[in-house]
């Protein structure tokens, strides 16, 4: 069989992409390696998306378009994208289990958060460091933690842990966050939340578990060990570019060079969401994306004849 569009990755990009296509009557596929929703759905309250003025949890928000596009017809396919042949009029994209092939690709994997890249960091993955407070808040109940990292994403899962952590530490290189006003408002009105400013985690500590970080204040060149029974980390995020063959231009970070069209160098195959370069890397504009990427897919497929 051979899909009109194949979209790569489920997250608000894709999954707006694979409504407008099922919705437009194209063979559409879907393939998401886990769940719905990408990144947004480790968050847990999405203030800033239009219609919810109360917020919405980032996991029921992916779930709920989800069952949207599904309601269209979307068939979705949970595997691993290992490999994708791009060139030619027909694209083939492999997988761990399987093979598809399609007229045109929508390229929409997002970015996963970067690590450190400091001693100890790997070996207490699951042991006190994560990349998640959505996720693993819980299990930090009356303890203390440390964030990493002065961004919107760092600032709001430091405001989220401080629903179970008895202190949340903000550890940021700068000497001013680069959060929007808003968050950095509410972090600093919450008491709960201390910073240490032009400072950087060296090294995480612990044995079985997190004991504490090695702080380095890199002003004064001094060192110091703070206890803290978590480390949850922000400090950006790399695009899921890895499976892609050489051909698509990328930049030197990864990320895939495509405007507000979402079209790329390649014939047929388009990019969307937090995988292409882009200003503002938010839910809306991933949407926005999506939508724009099927559009721009199905003039690419009538101009070939094939729709």
């Amino acid at each position: 069989m051979c899909y009109d569009v194949i979209i790569i990755g489920a997250g608000p990009a894709g999954l707006t992409a694979g409504l407008y296509g099922a919705r437009a009557k194209l063979k559409t596929l879907l393939i998401e390696k886990s769940m719905p929703g990408g990144r947004a759905a480790t968050t847990d309250i999405i203030e800033n998306y239009p219609g919810f003025p109360e917020g919405i949890n980032g996991f029921e928000l992916g779930i709920k378009m989800k069952e949207q596009a599904e309601k269209f017809g979307l068939e979705i396919v949970t595997d691993d994208v290992t490999a994708a042949e791009l060139q030619g009029e027909i694209k083939t994209i492999r997988t761990n289990n399987s093979e598809y092939r399609g007229k045109a690709v929508i390229i929409a994997t997002g970015a996963r958060a970067n690590e450190l890249e400091v001693p100890g960091e790997r070996a207490l993955t699951g042991r006190g460091v994560s990349y998640c407070g959505t996720c693993d808040g819980a299990f930090f109940q009356d303890q203390q933690v440390v964030v990493v990292g002065g961004g919107d994403t760092a600032i709001e899962e430091a405001l989220f842990l401080t629903r179970f952590a008895s202190k949340v530490t903000v550890i940021h290189r700068r000497d001013s966050l680069r959060a929007t006003k808003i968050l950095q408002d509410r972090a600093f009105a919450e008491p709960k939340i201390s910073f240490i400013w032009n400072s950087a985690v060296e090294r995480i500590i612990g044995e079985e578990k997190v004991t504490g970080v090695e702080v380095h204040n890199l002003l004064e060149d001094t060192r110091e060990t703070l206890a803290t029974d978590g480390v949850f980390i922000f400090v950006g995020a790399t695009p899921e570019t890895e499976f892609l063959a050489q051909g698509l231009k990328c930049t030197e970070k990864g990320y895939i060079v495509a405007d507000e069209t979402t079209v790329t160098c390649m014939p047929g195959v388009f990019a969307a969401g937090d995988v292409r370069t882009k200003e503002l890397r938010q839910v809306v504009t991933a949407v926005a994306d999506g939508a724009n990427a099927i559009i721009a897919a199905e003039k690419y497929l009538e101009g070939c004849g094939n729709k």
